[in-house]
């Protein structure tokens, strides 16, 4: 059949329109750059640069460094493309473009202006996860809600759109993250009463293209009749025997047998949230954050990310399994319907978002999804269909559930370990921080070994406050004694195969590894709170080097290439949940936040009270 002219105009313009950043395509092809927030679409956070390796690694020298003039928290990573770096700081958000060829001059900046206030609803301090990149254009997520594009050569606005309002509690941390023709984004705020979702912008004028809500109605959700087609077990109604078990002590949470499951069921993000909930039915006010970094495959068109733990975090007030707050996704970037999607962690009481990164990897010539998951197990699916493969603890200590499912993907819960009203629930493993907070992982397609961060933090729990209070206002409750697990230190290390679980390695680490960074010559580069930035030899998990930066490290480890020097950077700035907690210890010495006397009251012999921000950038 001949096409029309109107339809081939119509067939070339979608054809374009779907390949609108062939810029940032160009840039993540060649291994020189660091284009995307952790590399490449596939999250990865690998770079195929090997000037550096484990022989020559021990002379890394410091090559020059740029005082960000922010202080707080800095997480994320810049950006590198054809010579120019771009960068991002905590709030308020400034970006500069660093002219890498004329020694790191500043070609222009971009200073927002943001109300202070907003710093108020931001939850586990002022931190930006970085920039994203393409049509020309940079593209900054600022902690008030408010996605800017500015034009990558002069800085220049091109569009600005508000996202979230502040006001209502909900904010942004995550890095705006480009897929074809739009730019995706999400939302801050499950802590606030704030019901979360992902937002698609179009790169050329900001125009709202799809809004995918993580609770809700189907259609809010953007769940249609194929969704979970190949696992439709994913789509019980309840998974545990009782139902009601967060609604009074002692509560089973015993896992139906397979065959009494109702699957395939409908409005999930509805019927899952039952009374009582004093804030309307509890899904209005849901959380279900997105903050992550996405991941994409461009074979199936399939974006990849998690949501945030419910709202509300007394579960007494919210009975059911509370779909799809802490769940993983996979959706279709052009419509954003969703492909399929499972829950982690069903009727979550202990805080366990999934929203750390989804991983994608090739296996004997299929495409795999993996994820630490904040719970404490390690998933890994098929990515077209969402089929588990893998579900294996991290490490031992990990005590809430015994095991999780392979065919539905649910955990088998500890009772004793659940949390309930003015009851106090003591040695959960792990604690809110989880067994990896949003520091990334890495994954080598060299060694095909993924490698994982972990915290080794347990937590008592005291939940006193029985209703929520009012949008905009926190809506958790008290987390006591965080204590290190039976390991004796607060961090590890290890090395393992994400299809069959089996442990290549492992190091203890006094605290977590943050923001892990593999290189195609076998060296893994990673910072710690205690401001050491290290390499370590990927087969074996040995140290090779370590340099103690001017702050605590929560940032991503980077490489590029410039003039046929390799160079890696990390960016420093203590923050995070930790350094509020042991800011509120300095204020009230005779009080416990979160726990955090007896897991970091040494953290402030490394740092200085407030981190300050800096970019560090080292080279052989």
């Amino acid at each position: 059949m001949i096409k029309t002219s109107a339809s081939l105009f119509f067939s070339l313009t979608f054809s374009l329109l779907a390949q609108a950043a062939p810029d940032l395509d160009q840039a993540t092809k060649n291994p020189n750059n660091w284009a995307y927030p952790r590399g490449q679409y596939n999250n990865q956070g690998y770079s195929e640069l090997s000037q550096i390796n484990a022989r020559n690694v021990k002379n890394l020298k410091l090559a020059w460094t740029f005082s960000t003039g922010v202080n707080r928290g800095h997480e994320g990573a810049p950006l590198v493309i054809d010579g120019v770096m771009y960068l991002h700081t905590a709030f308020p958000n400034n970006v500069y473009a660093l002219d890498l060829n004329n020694d790191q001059k500043i070609l222009w900046s971009y200073f927002p202006k943001q109300d202070p206030n907003t710093q108020a609803v931001l939850c586990c301090d002022n931190v930006n996860r970085g920039l994203g990149f393409g049509d020309g254009k940079i593209f900054l997520q600022q902690n008030n809600g408010v996605l800017v594009a500015l034009d990558a050569k002069t800085g220049k606005v091109v569009w600005q759109v508000q996202v979230n309002d502040p006001k209502t509690g909900a904010t942004n941390t995550n890095a705006p993250q480009v897929i074809k023709d739009k730019v995706l984004t999400g939302c801050a705020g499950g802590e606030f009463g704030v019901r979360c979702f992902m937002a698609a912008y179009y790169l050329k004028d900001g125009t709202l293209t799809w809004k995918a809500y993580s609770t809700g109605s189907d259609a809010d959700v953007l769940i249609g009749d194929s969704f979970n087609k190949n696992n439709p077990q994913y789509s019980a109604l309840s998974v545990y025997e009782d139902v009601n078990g967060g609604n009074k002590q002692g509560g089973s949470f015993k896992p139906l047998p397979n065959e009494q499951l109702k699957i395939a069921e409908k409005e999930l993000g509805i019927r899952t949230w039952l009374k009582p909930q004093q804030e309307k039915d509890g899904w209005q006010n849901s959380g279900g954050a997105v903050t992550g970094y996405f991941s994409f495959d461009a074979k199936t068109n399939l974006v990849y990310y998690g949501t945030g733990n419910p709202g509300v975090w007394n579960p007494d007030v919210r009975p059911g399994d509370n779909k799809w707050a802490s769940s993983v996704f996979a959706r279709d970037v052009d419509t954003g319907q969703a492909k399929w999607a499972m829950q982690t962690t069903p009727h979550d009481e202990w805080d366990y978002d999934a929203t750390n990164e989804v991983i994608l990897f090739e296996n004997k010539n299929k495409t795999y999804a993996t994820q630490i998951n904040k719970n404490g197990f390690i998933y890994t699916w098929q990515a077209d269909n969402g089929t588990l493969i893998a579900a294996e603890k991290v490490h031992p200590f990990v005590n809430w559930a015994t095991s999780v499912d392979l065919k539905t993907g649910v955990p088998a819960k500890n009772s004793a370990l659940s949390i309930h009203l003015e009851q106090q629930t003591k040695n959960v493993c792990p604690g809110t921080l989880g067994i990896k907070g949003i520091q990334p992982a890495a994954y080598s397609p060299k060694t095909q070994l993924l490698y994982v961060q972990q915290n080794h933090l347990c937590n008592h729990y005291n939940i006193e406050n029985p209703w929520p209070s009012f949008p905009g206002q926190p809506w958790y409750n008290d987390v006591e004694g965080w204590f290190a697990g039976p390991d004796g230190v607060y961090g590890g290390l290890s090395a393992r195969d994400p299809i069959t679980q089996k442990i290549i390695w492992y190091r203890k680490s006094l605290y977590p590894p943050n923001g892990l960074l593999v290189t195609s010559s076998n060296l893994i580069f990673y910072g710690q709170i205690d401001r050491w930035f290290k390499a370590i030899d990927a087969e074996n998990g040995k140290e090779l080097w370590k340099f103690q930066v001017g702050s605590g490290v929560i940032g991503n480890a980077f490489s590029y290439s410039n003039n046929g020097k390799q160079y890696i950077g990390i960016l420093s700035g203590n923050g995070g949940i930790t350094s509020i907690v042991t800011r509120m210890q300095q204020r009230y010495p005779t009080r416990d936040f979160g726990g955090g006397h007896g897991a970091f009251e040494q953290v402030d012999r490394h740092n200085a009270k407030i981190g300050g921000g800096a970019l560090n950038i080292f080279s052989l």
